[in-house]
């Protein structure tokens, strides 16, 4: 720290030295940021679960998604919705080889409705995705 000597009068010096004030108060900042516990923003909710069918819809090779232009959904050709959708999901990764996950949505389909299929599918954590039937795009 340096301190100033004031005048050579033999005067005292009128400014008080705010160096370790400053000091102190950058100490007591970082402490305070250190200790200030992370914010998670999440909502818990208690969804009630479907039973999962006993019979096995899912294939272990592959299994197709598609959606109609009607916006609805369908596993290997029987309708579903998008719980359902979670469910049959969650059960094809517990499988030992994650099988194929096929994606086929009609052109017709409003991007609503796909959007929200591709986000049910990336928060399952689906490492296998082809997309089926992209000749139906060619004329737009």
């Amino acid at each position: 720290m340096s301190m100033s000597m004031g005048s050579d009068d033999g005067e005292p010096m009128m400014e008080m030295n705010t160096t370790p004030l400053i000091d102190v108060m950058l100490v007591l900042l970082i402490m305070f940021i250190i200790t200030i516990p992370i914010q998670t923003h999440a909502v818990k909710i208690d969804l009630p679960q479907n039973a999962p069918p006993t019979d096995s819809v899912i294939d272990p090779v592959k299994n197709k998604v598609a959606i109609d232009p009607a916006g609805i959904i369908t596993w290997n050709g029987s309708a579903i919705d998008l719980l359902t959708l979670r469910q049959y999901l969650q059960q094809s990764l517990r499988l030992p080889v994650e099988p194929e996950l096929q994606f086929q949505p009609n052109a017709q389909t409003r991007y609503v409705t796909v959007d929200e299929v591709l986000a049910e599918i990336k928060r399952a954590g689906v490492t296998k995705l082809g997309f089926v039937g992209n000749e139906q795009y060619g004329n737009f």
